[in-house]
């Protein structure tokens, strides 16, 4: 399930975006997805997870009220709406697939560079 992340950008703080990650092959309903993220001099952090139907979402307490991740089995895509970003959400996010959800091990994206200017 080789992943494509894509829809990071600069925007202002109390901008949003939205960070889509298009994942090949047939097999991306039967995989857990989620987005994490790593700024400069940080370690990699979750940002936050979905189970394979949808139906169970998790958020880093960071992302809780301002993120939302959502999925297209249809479409093969995984979203994350980023709303009132704060210059701390910077960092470069990278979209992760797992048959296990939660630790979201099994395929890794590129990374997409996310700058929130204040």
């Amino acid at each position: 399930v080789p992943l494509q992340a894509c829809g990071g950008g600069l925007v202002q703080a109390r901008g949003y975006l939205r960070l889509s990650c298009v994942a090949s092959g047939r097999t991306f309903s039967r995989y857990g997805m989620g987005w994490f993220r790593q700024a400069p001099g940080k370690e990699r952090e979750i940002v936050a997870r979905i189970n394979w139907s949808g139906s169970s979402t998790d958020y880093a307490d960071s992302a809780k009220g301002r993120f939302t991740i959502s999925r297209d089995n249809a479409k093969n895509t995984v979203y994350l709406q980023m709303n009132s970003l704060k210059p701390e959400d910077t960092a470069i996010y990278y979209c992760a697939a797992g048959v296990n959800w939660y630790t979201l091990s099994d395929y890794w994206g590129q990374g997409t560079q996310v700058t929130v200017s204040s």
